[in-house]
């Protein structure tokens, strides 16, 4: 069975990983991931309707959650079988080092141990369907998870609902080892310049940082979950016109820019660019109006990374619009 394409010509070398899926996919139409719950829902409906041929994947885009897997493979690896040598090598005594155990047995708890969890899959039943998703890290009774993500995502906090979400649902899954009610990501940038993080003061100041969000409440991650079900099962057969469309916010669309330039006549750069309206028309009467503002609409991110991109209406209206670069 083909499931991919190769419209780079990716060397064989490089193809084989980039065509390994390591992970635990489950065929049940019953069986939710958290990754798959919080998806918007014309998405979770529209990929399903992807045929085989439609859906082919090209090796390309596949990279950057290769590189993740690979990460969290690297983590999940240096816990389990490298834990005391490298504790050992940042200066932690015996005695610290002795204390951490890593995925424990309820048996091999005790009072002044400091349990780490990895990786470890957790399913729920509700409301006809099965939650199923696996953590990244919990240790002492928080919540982690690895990102490999552009700085784009620290800077603009594109993606903190989803993760307050996914989070929280993990730890619904997890509630005999999840016992904080924050969690935290674990960023390492793909992107990360020293110039920007000198110069721009939202940039973040390295290449890995960490950042710690408010986990939703037992009862609202649960009322959550059991609303998102209701709405697939509403929408499941409908036709794509009745579906809601994707927002703003699902689409990952970016915010407007305003570029200003100073030769009306030339439009190939830009000699100033703005985050808002007022402040591109207030620097240009600092320069006597001489110019022209031009606003350019944010485009849409997410649907790059959609299945159902080849067969959405959605999608097509975009990059018809201009608001979608494929």
């Amino acid at each position: 069975m083909r499931l991919y394409t190769n419209q780079a010509d990716i060397p064989l070398s490089l193809a084989v990983y980039l065509a390994t899926d390591k992970y635990d996919h489950n065929q049940d139409p019953k069986t939710i991931s958290v990754t798959g719950l919080i998806k918007p829902l014309k998405q979770i409906i529209m990929s399903g309707r992807v045929s085989q041929e439609e859906g082919l994947i090209d090796l390309e885009g596949l990279l950057p959650s290769r590189m993740g897997t690979s990460i969290h493979d690297g983590i999940e690896h240096a816990w389990i079988n490298n834990k005391d040598a490298a504790m050992r090598a940042m200066g932690y005594p015996q005695r610290v080092i002795d204390r951490v155990l890593v995925n424990p047995t309820a048996d091999q708890l005790t009072e002044d141990c400091i349990p780490v969890y990895l990786e470890r899959r957790s399913e729920r039943a509700i409301a006809g369907y099965t939650i199923s998703g696996k953590f990244d890290f919990i240790g002492e009774g928080r919540l982690e998870d690895f990102k490999t993500t552009s700085t784009f995502t620290w800077v603009n906090s594109t993606k903190d609902d989803d993760y307050i979400l996914q989070g929280s649902i993990y730890r619904w899954l997890n509630q005999d080892i999840v016992t904080k009610d924050h969690m935290a990501i674990q960023f390492m940038f793909t992107d990360w310049s020293a110039a920007q993080a000198r110069a721009n003061p939202k940039y973040p100041s390295s290449r890995t940082k960490q950042r710690l969000f408010p986990l939703m409440s037992l009862a609202e991650t649960e009322n959550f979950i059991s609303q998102k079900i209701r709405l697939i099962e509403t929408y499941s057969q409908s036709d794509e016109a009745d579906l809601p469309l994707c927002t703003d916010t699902e689409l990952w669309r970016r915010e407007p820019v305003w570029k200003y330039y100073k030769n009306s006549d030339s439009t190939k750069r830009s000699t100033k660019n703005f985050d808002s309206k007022q402040e591109a028309y207030l620097f240009m009467a600092q320069n006597k109006n001489v110019g022209k503002i031009v606003e350019v609409p944010g485009k849409a991110v997410a649907c790059k990374y959609c299945r159902a991109l080849p067969i959405c209406n959605q999608a097509k209206n975009l990059i018809a619009a201009g608001d979608l670069d494929i």
